[in-house]
């Protein structure tokens, strides 16, 4: 995505739009404790969107049950988010954000099914389900 389409707000603004969680997962790099967020459980058909700008992030097609306390997807929509090495909690992981607005949205890691071996291990706070929606 060009420079010039992406989303840039004030701290403030963020503030004004979000939750204190949604703002303190996806602008702080936060994290939500397992099995606490939405989503965990919807098995419905649609999109999950960015919740700072509403870019399609993961379609519902690839959701799966991982137990791990998030929702896990095992590819994002096309090129939907980015992938940026997390040195933080004394591990090497890698950090996933929205492409759109840089928001923190989890991690992605190497333990995931077929077809990709990937799973998205994503907040369910740092997003926003529309249902029935078809990917973009």
């Amino acid at each position: 995505m060009s420079e010039a389409h992406k989303i840039r707000k004030s701290e403030e603004e963020w503030r004004r739009q979000l939750t204190k969680e949604q703002f303190r997962i996806t602008r702080e790099a936060g994290t939500e404790r397992p099995f606490t967020g939405p989503y965990l459980g919807e098995t419905a058909d649609g999109v999950y969107r960015c919740i700072c700008c509403d870019e399609p992030l993961f379609g519902a097609e690839a959701k799966f049950e991982s137990h791990c306390g998030w929702p896990s997807f095992t590819a994002p929509a096309g090129d939907a988010v980015s992938e940026h090495e997390d040195g933080s909690l004394m591990m090497r992981r890698t950090e996933v954000r929205c492409i759109r607005c840089d928001a923190h949205l989890g991690h992605v890691f190497n333990d995931g099914p077929p077809p990709t071996g990937l799973r998205y291990c994503i907040n369910g706070h740092a997003l926003r389900f529309d249902p029935g929606a078809a990917q973009d």
